[in-house]
């Protein structure tokens, strides 16, 4: 009876050994798909982020845009607002297709060096998209998430002769609050 006794117990510590071995080796497995995944796939979980990054590298200063008499494609933007990230891969889509033939400049709205675009062009939601014809004149502007088919419409309008002023306010954007101390710095948004 000691003999089977000493069996049992020696049979149970073996298989609750091969248990936690087996139970390491899964987790080991699934962390590392969890990690080849991201590293595959980051481009797809991050695209938006890092375009919206980008955007103020891909930027023409709006001081030459304004005077090289082609349309002008203003977006105000910041990093951390939601609408602007949804958005991004579409913005991202337009330069491609009209990067010749207009003028695109991105304005981060934390970057106290645009203060003085912010408060000209009235900028109290993001993100804000303002189309310009080539001699500078504001035609449209769009503020929060936008139909892609409406500001591609709106684009294909900058040549032509006759465009009365059009803004379009989606609900879906980012507030910006003024600082009580009369600093421009980072914005948050409610």
């Amino acid at each position: 009876m000691f003999l089977v006794s000493k069996t049992l117990i020696v049979q149970s510590e073996s298989q609750e050994q091969i248990l936690k071995t087996n139970s390491r080796t899964v987790i080991i497995f699934v962390i590392s798909i969890v990690i080849v995944s991201l590293l595959l796939f980051r481009n797809f979980f991050f695209k938006s982020a890092y375009l919206l990054k980008s955007f103020g590298e891909l930027s023409v200063a709006p001081e030459i845009a304004f005077t090289n008499n082609k349309p002008t494609f203003l977006e105000f933007y910041a990093e951390w607002c939601e609408v602007c990230k949804e958005m991004a891969p579409q913005v991202s889509a337009f330069k491609d297709e009209y990067g010749k033939d207009i003028n695109f400049v991105f304005l981060n709205v934390d970057n106290q060096k645009w203060a003085s675009y912010i408060e000209k062009f009235a900028v109290n939601g993001i993100p804000q998209v303002n189309l310009f014809d080539k001699k500078a004149n504001l035609i449209s502007t769009f503020i929060g998430k936008q139909d892609e088919i409406k500001i591609r419409e709106s684009i294909n309008n900058l040549e032509k002769e006759v465009k009365p002023y059009e803004e379009i306010i989606n609900d879906e954007f980012s507030t910006i609050q003024e600082n009580k101390n009369n600093e421009v710095s980072p914005r948050s948004h409610g």
